[in-house]
């Protein structure tokens, strides 16, 4: 089966579970995007591509590694709290939906939608973010890939349990 290629991203990053899409404009990152392994790696654009890159394989081979990025200003209020709760969660930890929104008064739900709204997964990294009973979803999707990402983040980042 012949890789699939992408126009929408400005960098492709093979990971092992698959790819990371990087797409960044004007000077910032907008969207990191978790990729099935169809997809062929493609050479970042600009220094700033290779900087998002170069931070992103730091970050797959060292579960430590923290982030430096010029982040787009995106999201709603909520979804801002929610993402300040998470930015804040040690590697190595989790919270649980109903525990970040105690936190900040809101809903399980709520949280859940801001997590699955989030741009720019590892670097404000809601796959630390779990349901009650077991791993819950991630990025909008209840099971397959994006829930084996999950797994493989939390196995990473050295969660026990997953």
């Amino acid at each position: 089966m012949p890789k699939l290629k992408s126009e929408l991203f400005t960098a492709i990053v093979p990971a092992p579970f698959g790819a990371m899409g990087i797409r960044t404009e004007a000077g910032v990152l907008l969207e990191l995007t978790y990729l099935p392994p169809q997809y062929e790696a493609k050479a970042p654009v600009d220094a700033l591509n290779k900087e998002v890159a170069r931070q992103v394989k730091a970050y797959l081979a060292d579960p430590d590694f923290q982030f430096e990025l010029p982040l787009s200003a995106t999201g709603t209020a909520h979804q801002r709290k929610v993402w300040d709760v998470i930015n804040a969660i040690p590697r190595g930890e989790v919270l649980t939906y109903a525990q970040v929104a105690r936190r900040i008064g809101s809903a399980p739900r709520a949280v859940g939608q801001a997590c699955g709204a989030n741009w720019v997964p590892l670097v404000i990294p809601c796959h630390r973010v779990t349901a009650t009973g077991g791993i819950g979803g991630f990025a909008h999707h209840d099971g397959g890939f994006h829930q084996n990402v999950k797994r493989w983040l939390l196995q990473h980042e050295r969660v026990p349990g997953f």
